[in-house]
């Protein structure tokens, strides 16, 4: 009895146990298997409200508001779909219209599962690219027998990921890359700041210098005595008259110089030529001529031999033969300027001084005589033309104000540079100036990062500007990634606004918006004109890749 009743609890037990592991009905998705558990209720997901019996799942009757229990079934599919950007549904009072479940789920072993829309469920149709072991055809409607290919599309697939991967990981390691360039292009932009900041300081001050020597060469320069124009006086006259006699001596110094060295030069030669006579003539020859001429030779050079010059004195004569220019012992100029007259022979009494007294001097008259103009006891110089101190002054004044301006604006535009985004990292630094082009028909459509867009056509080389850089951006797309993975994708991506473009004939400036997805190289993708002159362009680039983490983490940072 006992036995009997052991061998009946335990097949309770056992029976307990296969309903609660009971398989999940067909088209249900493992993260939905909690609401199919029980084996004899089933209670519809968006509307608990609603009991039906198990016996009701997938017999092809929409019995729930919301479809959930329908899941193999194409029944309910006349309800709307869930949006892809909506978790759970949208119930109204206690009446859902909306999908509970996303679609028909095919387990598709061998590779990944996926769902299935519900209106595709016995459709007649073979979906391998969304159900590639064909359960979705389970009813063979029509007589269409899909087989189960998960096997050699998983592997083509696999195949694929794996290039996608090799890819993604070549893109994210040229992102680095870029990284790292524009972090050193950054910190050379730094540099270029922190030398132009000290280069301006010290040329600042080079120019308050040079103003005030240039202020003070013009006080100086007002302070010269000059004659009006046909005024002279009797010194200027003689100072004229003086130079024009020394040059005239000086002249003549050379030329009897120049001739003294020609006579030296023969005089030397004759010797030279009669010492070799007397080495090498033959006294025992019996010429009476010849021995008077070598006795004659040996006298005189016995004699001695008056001093024709020496080094000391070639010296001085060539200091003497030198212009005053060159020397500067007599300062012409100081004489040659004009006059007011005779009396201003008195700003002249320094020129009999010493150098040190004369200069000492001069510079104190200069000094009263600018005194005396500034305070309207004197007139000024009417001469229009200024000295070449002034000149010299003000062209070393320009020179260096030129400097100044030039480094002054260099900074300005590194600052600048330094303030403009560049996306995250920076990573658009390294890449701007670089452009990548596509052949489009009878175009060829050109990006340069943070540069233009063009667009030049193929029949005459005419190149049109389609934008200028304004700005990054981010744009969320919905998009079906291509098999190649060289596409848009879904979710948040880097977008480059161009705009300011040549203008279009009846229409607007042309613009570009360039929306950026990862890719291992840059390359451009799809280029269309959704509105007149209004483009919208497709690339890849390792620029972006991570971006949208890397901005997450940049956030979460700064909080």
């Amino acid at each position: 009895m006992r036995t009997l009743e052991a061998f009946l609890l335990s097949g309770i037990a056992v029976r307990s146990i296969l309903a609660a592991e009971a398989p999940r009905p067909r088209g249900v998705g493992p993260e939905f298997a909690k609401f199919y558990k029980s084996s004899d209720t089933f209670t519809c997901i968006s509307s608990p409200s609603i009991h039906l019996p198990s016996a009701r799942i997938n017999d092809d009757f929409c019995d729930c508001p919301d479809g959930s229990d329908e899941p193999g079934t194409s029944a309910c599919a006349h309800l709307s779909p869930l949006s892809p950007y909506t978790v759970g549904s949208t119930p109204i009072g206690d009446v859902n219209t909306t999908l509970a479940l996303p679609g028909y789920y095919c387990k598709n072993k061998g590779h990944q599962p996926s769902y299935v829309p519900f209106t595709n469920v016995n459709d007649g149709v073979c979906d391998y690219q969304l159900c590639c072991d064909g359960s979705d055809e389970w009813a063979k409607v029509g007589g269409v027998k899909c087989e189960d290919k998960c096997k050699e599309i998983g592997k083509e697939w696999r195949k694929k990921d794996e290039q996608r991967q090799k890819s993604q990981s070549n893109a994210a390691k040229r992102r680095k890359e870029l990284v790292a360039e524009a972090a050193k292009l950054r910190q050379e932009v730094e540099a270029k700041v922190l030398t132009l900041q000290t280069l301006i300081r010290g040329e600042e001050l080079k120019v308050k210098g040079l103003e005030a020597a240039l202020a003070e060469a013009e006080r100086q320069e007002r302070g010269r005595v000059v004659r009006k124009p046909g005024v002279g006086g009797k010194l200027s006259i003689l100072a004229q008259l003086a130079k024009d006699r020394i040059e005239e001596l000086r002249e003549s110094l050379v030329e009897v110089r120049n001739q003294r060295d020609m006579g030296k030069a023969r005089i030397a030669e004759l010797e030279a030529i009669l010492t070799t006579f007397k080495e090498e003539y033959n006294p025992n020859f019996n010429d009476e001529g010849v021995k008077r001429a070598v006795r004659s030779w040996e006298d005189y050079a016995a004699r001695d031999k008056p001093a024709i010059g020496d080094d000391a004195k070639d010296r001085d004569l060539v200091e003497i033969a030198k212009p005053d220019s060159e020397t500067g012992a007599i300062k012409w100029s100081e004489w040659d300027e004009p006059e007011e007259g005779d009396v201003d022979v008195l700003y002249k009494i320094e020129a009999y001084l010493p150098v040190p007294a004369r200069d000492w001097i001069d510079q104190k008259l200069r000094d009263l005589r600018s005194f005396l103009i500034e305070n309207g006891v004197l007139a000024p110089s009417m001469e229009a033309s200024s000295s070449k101190e002034v000149e010299d002054a003000r062209n070393a004044l320009k020179a260096a104000q030129d400097s100044l301006s030039n480094n002054q604006k260099q900074l300005d535009e590194s600052n600048d540079d330094l303030g403009k985004d560049y996306g995250v990292d920076d990573v658009f630094r390294a890449l701007k100036g670089q452009c990548v082009s596509k052949d489009s028909g009878e175009y060829t459509y050109e990006l340069c990062w943070l540069g233009e867009t063009k667009q030049k056509s193929k029949k005459n080389s005419q190149q049109t500007t389609m934008g200028r850089f304004v700005s990054i951006d981010k744009v969320m797309v919905d998009d079906e990634l291509p098999p190649d993975g060289k596409g848009l994708g879904s979710g948040e991506r880097v977008a480059l606004r161009y705009e300011n473009g040549q203008h279009c004939w009846n229409g607007p400036n042309r613009s570009t918006f360039v929306v950026l997805a990862c890719a291992e190289t840059d390359e451009v993708w799809k280029i269309t004109e959704e509105e007149k002159c209004v483009y919208r362009m497709e690339a890849g680039t390792p620029a972006v890749c991570g971006a949208a983490e890397k901005k997450t983490e940049k956030s979460k940072d700064e909080l």
